[in-house]
């Protein structure tokens, strides 16, 4: 094993302060910001509904085509932090644009492909491209937006998530029905150009640490999240010694890369961060609402069609309210966010959310079209209010300098919170007679946790008051 980088012995100096951009230069910094998310989230929604012709041009059953996404959000969730790191290095403008860069290459590899191995691979490398964006995305608002506006930024990124997330399928649906598959993947050149052309002229220069890489500690963060998820999912679904012998090395992963970075200034798993205790409650906040998110997400199709007998031409309609209510209700509540206290906020967002699944769950058999909309687009609207103040609370309780692995870690809350929401829905569903009914009642367990861990911030604000 190499040496460990110099920062083990003298941590760098602080970078120094900044008080955001003004009027046109922010206007136009987080135009750039917004289009480069926008490529991001609203490519990985627009593949899911080109599923099936994928499957059936490239002579691939259901189940394989599936690692379409799996690839995208396996790279990206793996790849995170270390991106998140050296974008602390080369500065989170640079990463920014290298990102664009790289996704924009990789959706011309997946429109060229002829088999699934080279689509999955070229949308592994999408991930990654993605990835340095997600990576570095709440980082750059951070300087974008005063301390006292930041809420604002935030509430803003969430609005462009919500928005691409409910335009997927629905531009997805609008290119296959002119064009076969491989057009979702060139539509992007004319929206990743522009985010390209204006992330080059309007994000500003960004502090560059003199930390050096940690090349050992990236290869470790990488091989630790995708060999446990990849065991995982393969113990999830019945695997056997391959799956098992790929999550133990993926565990071992984690031992060896907590170990060697223990004593390292700027980790690239910023534990150090985790150890701050309003932090790790922001981030553990996060993870449970993704949970709950995608217990809702995943188990809500198979609940419309098996159990009210709704066709797939409805269900994606049916569903979209709660994409709506996000996107609204982010960009709502960024008013507020950085006037009331993200306890406040993200425990009355969770709760609404929480109430909006248990009334799902309960839904009679004969229940309307619009039973199911208003139930879905208020639990939409709770998760649009607790996301961007707890989002804050993350950004702000991580002191100057570390805003490159704060920022990598909003993501992994979101991603990590996804991808094992996604595997506990897996397993109910190899497990349990009623799974779909039964991830609803799921889901609004999870988001009830999340609604008591936040509650608890007031407690200790009322101590520390005291």
């Amino acid at each position: 094993m190499s040496a460990r980088p110099i920062e083990d012995d003298t941590p760098p100096p602080p970078l120094p302060p900044h008080s955001g951009l003004h009027g046109a230069r922010r206007a136009q910094a987080m135009a750039a910001v917004a289009l480069s998310v926008l490529l991001s989230v609203l490519d990985y929604a627009v593949a899911n509904v080109a599923l099936p012709g994928i499957a059936r041009d490239l002579h691939a059953t259901s189940s394989q085509s599936i690692w379409v996404i799996n690839a995208y959000q396996l790279a990206s969730l793996s790849m995170l932090l270390p991106l998140a790191s050296l974008g602390t290095r080369i500065g989170f403008d640079r990463m920014c644009r290298i990102g664009i860069g790289v996704f924009l290459f990789a959706s011309v590899c997946c429109a060229l492909s002829h088999s699934l191995l080279e689509l999955a691979l070229a949308r592994a490398l999408q991930g990654a491209g993605g990835a340095c964006i997600m990576s570095v995305n709440i980082a750059l608002i951070r300087f974008i937006y005063p301390r006292e506006e930041l809420g604002r930024g935030i509430a803003l990124n969430g609005l462009v998530i919500g928005t691409g997330v409910a335009l997927g399928p629905t531009v997805g649906s609008i290119v296959l029905s002119f064009a076969n598959w491989p057009w979702i993947f060139w539509v992007n050149l004319p929206l990743g150009l522009a985010a390209f052309a204006l992330a080059t002229l309007a994000l500003p220069a960004t502090p560059r640490s003199p930390v050096p890489v940690d090349r050992v500690g990236a290869a470790l963060t990488i091989l630790a999240f995708s060999t446990t998820v990849i065991g995982a999912d393969d113990l999830v679904h019945g695997g056997g010694v391959l799956g098992a012998s790929a999550f133990v090395f993926g565990i071992l992963c984690w031992v060896g890369l907590l170990r060697y970075q223990r004593n390292l200034h700027h980790p690239i798993v910023p534990v150090d961060l985790l150890g701050r205790g309003e932090f790790l409650v922001a981030f553990l906040i996060g993870m449970l609402g993704f949970i709950a998110s995608n217990f809702f997400i995943i188990a809500m199709p198979f609940t419309l069609e098996s159990l009210f007998h709704r066709p797939e031409t409805v269900t994606g309609y049916l569903i979209t309210p709660w994409a709506a209510g996000v996107a609204i209700f982010s960009y709502a509540v960024g008013k507020f966010a950085d006037r009331v206290p993200a306890a406040i906020l993200s425990s009355a967002g969770l709760f609404m959310t929480t109430i909006g699944f248990v009334l799902l769950w309960r839904l009679p058999l004969d229940a309307t079209n619009f039973d199911i909309v208003w139930r879905t687009g208020l639990a939409g609207a709770g998760f649009g209010v607790f996301q961007p103040p707890n989002n804050r609370a993350m950004m702000l309780s991580a002191p100057r300098g570390r805003e490159g692995g704060a920022s990598g870690l909003v993501s992994v809350a979101r991603l990590g919170g996804q991808t094992l929401g996604a595997l506990l829905v897996a397993s109910v569903f190899v497990y349990s007679a009623n799974a779909s009914r039964l991830c609803l009642f799921l889901a609004a367990c999870v988001a009830m946790t999340g609604v008591v861990l936040s509650a608890t911030r007031l407690l200790e604000g009322r101590v520390a008051s005291r």
